[in-house]
C-alpha cells in the first residue's frame, strides 16, 4: 500500500501512516459559526490542542494553527501538501438554520479517505447524545476534502446553533471526549487500515475545489 501522494486518492485508506496534520478550523478574522454564545474558531482550536495531546507517541503531530489568526483555506491545502506518510483532519463546530438539528458530521471526498471518515464519525456517534436531523457520513467536494494529495477529512463536531449541542460543546470534558473519539479513530486506521470500514465507495473524476464553485457542486 503506498503512503506517497496521489492527486485522485482512488485507493484504499492508508495503513501504517506516520503524520497527522491537525487543521483547526476557521481563526482570526473568520470566527466561523456564531451562536449560542460559542465561537466556532475558540471551540475548534481548543479541539484541536485536546487532539494533538492525544496523539502525541503515536504520530508526528502537525498544526495548521496553534493561535488565533487567519490561514487561508488554500494554504491549509500547500501546508498539507508538504507531507506523505500522512493525514489531514479538519476540524470545526456547526450551524444550521433549524435550532433542532444535533450531532456530529463527518465529510470526505476520495477513496481513501472514506475508512478514516467513517471510523471517526462512528467514534463521534458513539460519544455523542444525540445525532437528531445530522446528516453522518458525507461525501462532498470542499477544498479540504477534495484538493489535499493526501487522504483527509473535515469533522463537524455537532451544531453550536442547537442549545443542547452548544452547551455540552462548552465543556472542556466533553471537548476532551470528542478529541479521544477522533484520535482513537486514527490510532485505529493506522493499525488495521480499512479493515471493518465496508465496501469503497466508487472513484469520481472531479477536479479540484474552488471558491468561485456553486454551492454543494
Amino acid at each position: 500500500m503506498s503512503l506517497r501522494q496521489d492527486y485522485w486518492g482512488h485507493r484504499p485508506g492508508p495503513q501504517g501512516f506516520r503524520t497527522v496534520i491537525i487543521d483547526a478550523g476557521h481563526g482570526g478574522k473568520d470566527p466561523g459559526a456564531t451562536a449560542n454564545g460559542k465561537i466556532e474558531k475558540h471551540l475548534a482550536l481548543d479541539t484541536a490542542k485536546r487532539l494533538k495531546r492525544k496523539l502525541s507517541g503515536h504520530f508526528k503531530v502537525v498544526m495548521v494553527r496553534n493561535r488565533d489568526h487567519f490561514v487561508d483555506l488554500d494554504r491549509r491545502v500547500k501546508l498539507a501538501n508538504r507531507y506523505s506518510s500522512a493525514v489531514l483532519v479538519s476540524l470545526h463546530y456547526n450551524s444550521s438554520r433549524s435550532r433542532w438539528t444535533r450531532g456530529p458530521e463527518t465529510y470526505y471526498w476520495r477513496v481513501d479517505s472514506h475508512g478514516i471518515a467513517k471510523r471517526i464519525q462512528r467514534n463521534l456517534k458513539k460519544a455523542t447524545p444525540s445525532s437528531r436531523g445530522s446528516r453522518g457520513l458525507v461525501r462532498r467536494r470542499l477544498r479540504l476534502t477534495r484538493n489535499p494529495r493526501i487522504p483527509c477529512v473535515l469533522v463537524e463536531f455537532g451544531y453550536i446553533s442547537n442549545y443542547s449541542d452548544a452547551r455540552a460543546a462548552g465543556s472542556s470534558s466533553y471537548r476532551d471526549k470528542l478529541a479521544a473519539a477522533v484520535a482513537n479513530a486514527l490510532v485505529t486506521q493506522k493499525r488495521i487500515g480499512d479493515a471493518g470500514t465496508g465496501r469503497l465507495p466508487r472513484p469520481i473524476n472531479k477536479p479540484p475545489s474552488k471558491a468561485s464553485d456553486p454551492p454543494g457542486s
